[in-house]
């Protein structure tokens, strides 16, 4: 078990922890920063302090307690669907793939790809925010080509490790991979 730093795409600090369960199971989990109480603070005065200068202004109570139903759910909404503290690949040979996420709130989401429906995994490329970024992904064969690829699930989609963190993951996966 080892756990190293690396950053996202952002500069933003991420850890990598690979756990060797066997020579035929591994297990990837990227974590990102936990959310920043200071943030939420700064961001609750900032709309609560905007509502007061509106409630001062039109001396109507209904934009006080909006502004506080409106924080209190888009903060709840954030924790439960947006924010991702951990994701995670467990990698099986000749069994298939299971991809994790874990939200703030406790919430997980997990799929579970077979290694029959498995073509390869990759590091791809593509363009966000005018820039050039790397992904793990997936490629799904297609049923009715063998040689082709139907699909692409990519992995690691919240966390968005760098090219460093997906080459050391990609490296172990193909490991596994070639053996099966």
């Amino acid at each position: 078990m080892e756990d190293e730093s690396f950053t996202d795409i952002s500069g933003k600090p991420v850890s990598l922890d690979c756990r060797n369960h066997s020579n035929f199971c591994r297990e990837f989990t990227v974590s990102s920063a936990k959310i920043s109480i200071g943030k939420v603070l700064a961001y609750t005065c900032c709309v609560w302090l905007l509502a007061y200068a509106v409630f001062w202004v039109t001396e109507n109570t209904a934009v006080l307690s909006s502004a506080i139903l409106i924080t209190l759910v888009g903060m709840t909404l954030h924790i439960h669907f947006v924010k991702v503290d951990h994701e995670s690949l467990l990698v099986i040979g000749s069994l298939g793939i299971q991809v994790s996420s874990s939200y703030a709130s406790g919430r997980e989401t997990t799929t579970f790809i077979e290694m029959n429906k498995i073509k390869d995994i990759v590091i791809n490329e593509a363009i966000y925010m005018q820039q050039i970024i790397y992904y793990l992904c997936v490629l799904l064969k297609d049923p009715s080509d063998p040689e082709g690829a139907s699909s692409v699930v990519p992995l690691f989609q919240s966390s968005k490790p760098r090219l460093d963190c997906l080459v050391k993951v990609y490296k172990s996966c193909q490991e596994i991979l070639s053996k099966c």
